[in-house]
């Protein structure tokens, strides 16, 4: 599994970011891949949707703004490019289960794990 490591809290993670105005929850799904790992994907299937404030979804920033996010999972496959560092990522590595880096975020790992569950269908949490 390839992780991401942040370059705003230096925590390890699933690429991914926000969806921008007038952009489909699919093409900010390639663009922010793009963005964070140089790789084109393969979008396959819908993990989950996690909003549950026991989940990590409430986010205080430094400036104090505070949000509640609504997330999406998605298993994806990589068809293309070439790794490399993006202004949000300051590392790139594949990761095989169980072993993860230790300070993977705890909201990323929940979504991992669900990933590797194979639920038959997408989890709402």
């Amino acid at each position: 599994m390839l992780l991401q490591q942040r370059t705003d809290n230096g925590c390890w993670g699933l690429p991914g970011g926000a969806i921008e105005f007038g952009e489909s929850i699919l093409a900010a799904l390639h663009r922010e891949v793009m963005e964070e790992t140089g790789l084109t994907i393969e979008i396959g299937r819908l993990v989950g949707v996690y909003s549950h404030p026991d989940h990590h979804q409430i986010v205080t920033y430094p400036d104090g703004n505070v949000f509640h996010f609504v997330s999406t999972c998605f298993e994806c496959r990589p068809t293309g490019g070439t790794l490399m560092l993006g202004d949000e990522t300051s590392g790139l590595a594949w990761f095989v289960p169980p072993v993860w880096p230790p300070d993977l975020l705890p909201m990323h790992r929940l979504r991992i794990d669900d990933a590797l569950a194979r639920a038959p269908t997408p989890l709402v949490r």
